[in-house]
């Protein structure tokens, strides 16, 4: 048996619930997509928009990652290395895109949740890449809290852009 042996029941939970939330977010995004857009609405929905499938997609992709029936954990430690330099880079580019962008100034918990959270849910991936040649116990709770934290954020901003749809699209339409 693996250490990863044990954690079965949670991947499936936190995977299936990414894998929901990515089909609520289309069903969400297929809704709005009638209303008008604002200027430059396209730089916004790419800064704050996509980011969050891309963090649904991490949760269900280490969920598919952490299920499959591995003989060693070294496989798993360098696709932890891998996804986690990797959001580290998407973060710099999703803070680039936020900078940039017209259509909203984002607040401070816009760069919490956007920026910040995320890049410490992938600088935590990419450590326990490490910390599991060590103790790989550990590496697994933090791998669990780093793909919990991305699944709130996911809800957070999923929650965000529909609220801020709703009550800025729905007052501009009412004038």
């Amino acid at each position: 048996m693996t250490p990863l042996a044990g954690w079965e029941n949670f991947y499936v939970i936190v995977g299936s619930s990414a894998g929901a939330l990515i089909g609520l977010q289309f069903v969400v995004m297929a809704l709005i997509a009638n209303t008008p857009l604002a200027p430059n609405q396209e730089q916004a929905g790419a800064a704050f928009a996509t980011p969050t499938i891309v963090h649904f997609c991490f949760a269900l992709l280490v969920a598919g990652v952490q299920t499959a029936p591995w003989r060693s954990v070294v496989p798993v430690m360098v696709i932890w290395g891998v996804l986690g330099v990797t959001g580290i880079v998407y973060e710099i580019v999703v803070a680039s895109r936020m900078r940039v962008q017209t259509a909203y100034t984002p607040v401070f918990e816009d760069w919490l949740f956007h920026v910040l959270l995320p890049f410490a849910a992938y600088a935590a991936i990419a450590a326990s890449a490490f910390l599991a040649l060590v103790n790989i116990t550990f590496a697994l709770f933090i791998t669990a809290a780093a793909v919990l934290l991305m699944l709130f954020v996911g809800i957070h901003n999923a929650w965000d852009t529909v609220t801020w749809h709703v009550f800025s699209k729905s007052g501009k339409r009412e004038s």
